[in-house]
């Protein structure tokens, strides 16, 4: 039975200000981990980009502070501080706490913009602690400072920058905006500590799309500074994104614009079977693709079928390049800019773009470019359309391994694997399951697991080295066909990220060389075979502890031996105490596994994200590629980063 039957204007609850932010902040920033974290830190960086973009600034300062609170500062026109006479309010208050206010609705103020809903600097005050705003305008320093949305300290005149690291930095007489933000905890509950791997990954693609633009990171907590500034462009970031791969042709640059839409694209092929595409609308990634990555893909497709009809190319009448073919290999980065007026993202977040026109646009601009280039360079053309062809010819193959092997029940859902040790739950978002190492120590975490949620699968051995693999042969390997058949999705054209049955996927290894070179195969073929994976955030890393203290009747458990000497430090001297340190899993009994790394109110995880997608596919091909010479370098460079235990 319901409590109440009552239904009347008391149970109406009206969200004023900036209210609804703190209570539904996924729905602004997409999520409250360290993707949304970091998003909130782009949503201020891309307001001085805006700014740049207009005209009217060239540097971009960002600073993360010791106490991981951040900076974002730029040389503009700095933000309006008049009072808006129907709010009574200076504009920066306005701006500040008003979602849907800015200068980017009429396109009057800035022609080119990432923002457009106007509540990206709104949402990142609502869900900060402390948020702080200075603006350099006609020799003076205006100062205003909020608290979780609403004004702390109001609009005011200071002699000099609250900020000091900032006199160290900024010229001396300039003007512009400077934001301080400190990440709350009771949102970002895990974590609000800022990754500097992200943050140069978004620099550097910002900095790629802003030939213009200076941008300057400081990251405090460990004194390093990073600049970047691209005279190349978009050209320059396709050189980057197949750096250290092998190339089959010069790169192919399209540009044009029609209908008030700019389109940059710049198209290169390796000889791998991966397909990296990134995409951007003024400025901002969009992870998710959108109208104008459809728009690109469909001239693709048709500008080299097209070709290859018209050339004879075909020999069999019965294959068919489709749009599959020509990605595979292929490395392309589209970047388009249109006025702010006229965008539409489908959510606040930026990650897809909606506007139904611009899919036509960039399929005429690039069609029409590309069919001329292929006739002007045929020698590039055939390599491409060779390509594609072997792709049909690779396809077929693993079609009919895969066909062969469905054929036996090896892929049917009532069928998993024997080693499988289920969970009770069938709900995907309670549900968990731990890869592990070796039978010895998955028999310790059957015991040790809480069943309701937690499923076990131990693999035997070290997986297959999928690096550069076809998918007939991927799906060949017994270790590789057991996990894909436990996870319930599928693989290559089959894949449904839908039908997951976990949202957990931890790897459980021994923390040692093996162990890691272990963890470092499944990745791979994570990575190169099921990136949805990691892109929903799905993939995590067990850090089990290296060693176990135990004085009197206190136990700690240790993960690194930095924490072990600082912990032995904190010890009574007058009294003696065990060290243990365990050189792999299977030494623990249940109980020791399940409180150390199974239980979730104590273990220690490791999510594992694709924000730095391009260095990730680099390192992998270094590693596990068949080119020795980059291994070696590799190697040598960084092993005095190793921990030997000898």
């Amino acid at each position: 039975m319901p409590e109440t039957t009552d239904y009347t204007s008391k149970q109406i609850v009206v969200l004023e200000g900036l209210e609804p932010v703190r209570k539904r902040p996924a729905m602004y920033i997409g999520s409250t981990d360290t993707t949304g974290l970091h998003h909130c830190l782009n949503e201020i960086i891309d307001n001085s980009i805006d700014e740049a973009l207009a005209g009217f600034a060239k540097n971009i300062w960002i600073i993360i502070h010791p106490d991981n609170s951040a900076t974002v500062a730029d040389d503009g026109r700095g933000i309006p501080i008049d009072i808006m006479p129907k709010y009574k309010k200076p504009a920066i208050e306005v701006i500040m706490t008003t979602l849907h206010s800015g200068g980017k609705f009429e396109g009057t103020a800035y022609k080119v913009s990432g923002g457009l809903h106007g509540v990206g600097a709104a949402c990142v005050n609502a869900l900060s602690t402390l948020f702080q705003v200075e603006v350099r305008r006609e020799k003076e320093i205006h100062f205003i400072e909020f608290s979780k949305g609403k004004v702390k300290t109001k609009l005011t005149t200071i002699p000099k920058s609250k900020i000091e690291r900032l006199e160290s930095i900024l010229p001396g007489g300039i003007t512009g905006t400077t934001t301080t933000f400190y990440p709350d905890p009771e949102i970002f509950k895990e974590t609000t500590e800022f990754d500097n791997k992200i943050i140069i990954k978004s620099l550097k693609d910002r900095a790629y799309l802003t030939s213009k633009i200076y941008f300057h990171f400081y990251d405090d907590r460990n004194h390093s500074e990073h600049h970047y500034f691209f005279e190349g462009g978009i050209l320059s970031l396709l050189r980057e994104l197949n750096k250290n791969k092998n190339v089959l042709h010069d790169p192919i640059y399209i540009q044009g614009e029609s209908d008030g839409v700019n389109v940059e694209v710049a198209i290169q092929y390796n000889d791998s079977f991966q397909e990296n595409t990134p995409s951007f609308v003024n400025i901002i990634n969009t992870h998710e693709g959108g109208t104008h990555l459809t728009g690109f893909k469909i001239a693709l497709t048709k500008s080299i079928r097209d070709y290859a009809e018209r050339k004879e190319m075909i020999k069999n009448k019965d294959d068919t390049i489709t749009g599959d073919d020509v990605r595979e290999g292929l490395t392309a980065a589209l970047s388009i800019k249109m006025g702010s007026k006229d965008l539409q993202f489908e959510g606040q977040t930026k990650g897809k773009l909606g506007n139904s026109e611009v899919q036509p646009i960039v399929n005429k601009i690039v069609r029409e470019q590309l069919d001329t280039y292929f006739e002007e360079h045929p020698d590039t053309a055939k390599i491409i359309v060779s390509k594609a062809l072997l792709t049909i010819q690779i396809r077929k193959a693993a079609k009919a391994a895969k066909d062969a092997i469905m054929r036996k029940g090896a892929f049917d859902s009532m069928g998993l694997p024997g080693k499988l040790a289920d969970c009770q739950s069938k709900k995907p978002e309670e549900c968990e399951i731990y890869i592990v190492e070796g039978d010895s120590a998955g028999g310790s975490a059957k015991q040790g697991r809480d069943r309701k949620f937690q499923a076990i699968l131990p693999l035997w051995g070290k997986a297959l080295n999928t690096e550069g693999m076809r998918l007939d042969k991927v799906v060949s390997s017994d270790k590789l066909k057991d996990f894909i058949v436990a996870l319930g999705t599928g693989i290559g054209d089959t894949f449904n990220i839908e039908k997951l049955r976990y949202h957990r996927i931890i790897l459980m290894s021994d923390a040692d060389v093996d162990g890691a070179h272990i963890a470092t195969l499944l990745l791979t073929f994570i990575f190169r075979h099921l990136p949805g994976l990691i892109e929903r955030g799905y993939v995590y890393i067990a850090m089990p502890p290296l060693y176990k203290i135990k004085q009197g009747k206190t136990v700690k458990y240790v993960y690194t031996d930095e924490e072990k000497e600082a912990y032995l430090k904190t010890l009574d001297t007058s009294k003696n105490y065990d060290q243990q340190r365990y050189k792999g899993l299977g030494e623990m009994n249940p109980q020791q596994l399940w409180e150390t790394t199974m239980n979730p109110e104590t273990r220690l995880l490791k999510r594992i994200s694709i924000a730095d997608a391009e260095k990730a596919d680099e390192t992998f091909r270094i590693l596990m590629g068949d080119e020795v010479p980059p291994r070696k370098k590799f190697i040598v460079t960084h092993a005095h980063l190793a921990n030997l235990d000898i």
